[in-house]
């Protein structure tokens, strides 16, 4: 068996998978060191930065089909997002290479260890599996539940976008499911074609318990967040917002970070 890889059965089958609210305590026996550290930062993330790698590649003069990662204002970039209070970054981008995609994964695994945050990886089981992320964040049509567990086993941390009402629920009865994303809450370039929903998903998530971050299945609004709407975001009843432009466009990532965290209450 590939290391990594896990009976599609034992992930299936298990007695003590637990369902609802499946985030198991730290201590039980079935969940193993790794995957308990990293359940413990998801319960206490808030703030989820998504960002693409166009605006830190450069095209190589002699060979101007080949991708160059400019790694330098890359890691400048991951590390400014978490210092200013970022807890999760994924890498999300279907224009590159799936090797550039690799390098940039690999630097924000080693970053986020240092920073003490967590790195996902999106769609691309081969690419979170070979980068060894914390995070696999998948859509509605992508891999299921079960297909991505064969692939990465039960330590990595899966996260899945949710559209509808049916979604959520699926989504938060799911016990492989970790987190999941209500959205786009706005309409929002980084997600062409896809039609708003409003504030009314992320407060209907908020009531399948009101309790968040503790038992429940965490979960995370996105889609056209910024300082200007999170405060509608967070009165609907989200405590976890996801961002991309907010903080990726901004002049000082560092401090448009921080803004956004103190109004979801971070430190």
């Amino acid at each position: 068996m590939v290391p990594g890889w896990v009976n599609v059965a034992s992930v299936t089958t298990s007695k003590n998978s637990p369902r609802r609210g499946q985030l198991p305590p730290a201590e039980s026996p079935s969940v193993s060191a790794t995957r308990a550290a990293r359940l413990e930062r998801l319960r206490s993330a808030r703030l989820y930065l998504c960002c693409d790698l166009q605006r830190f590649l450069a095209t190589d003069p002699r060979q101007d089909t080949v991708e160059q990662l400019d790694t330098d204002r890359l890691e400048l970039f991951f590390r400014s997002a978490f210092r200013g209070g970022v807890d999760i970054i994924q890498v999300r981008d279907k224009k590159v290479s799936v090797r550039t995609e690799l390098e940039a994964l690999r630097l924000l695994v080693r970053v986020a260890e240092q920073e003490g945050g967590l790195s996902a990886a999106n769609d691309r089981a081969d690419a979170a599996l070979l980068s060894r992320v914390d995070v696999f964040h998948v859509g509605q049509t992508d891999l299921t539940t079960q297909q991505a567990r064969t692939v990465l086993g039960d330590d990595v941390l899966l996260g899945r976008s949710c559209h509808t009402r049916s979604q959520v629920v699926a989504a938060s009865e799911d016990p492989g499911t970790d987190y999941y994303c209500t959205g786009p809450v706005w309409e929002t370039p980084t997600k062409p074609g896809r039609p708003a929903v409003g504030l009314d998903l992320p407060a209907f998530a908020a009531d399948l318990d009101p309790v968040c971050g503790t038992s429940s299945t965490p979960f995370f609004a996105i889609g056209g967040i910024d300082e200007e709407t999170v405060s509608q975001v967070t009165a609907a009843g989200a405590g976890r917002i996801v961002v991309v432009r907010a903080i990726a466009d901004a002049a000082n990532p560092e401090n448009a970070a921080r803004r956004l965290a103190d109004a979801l209450g971070g430190e």
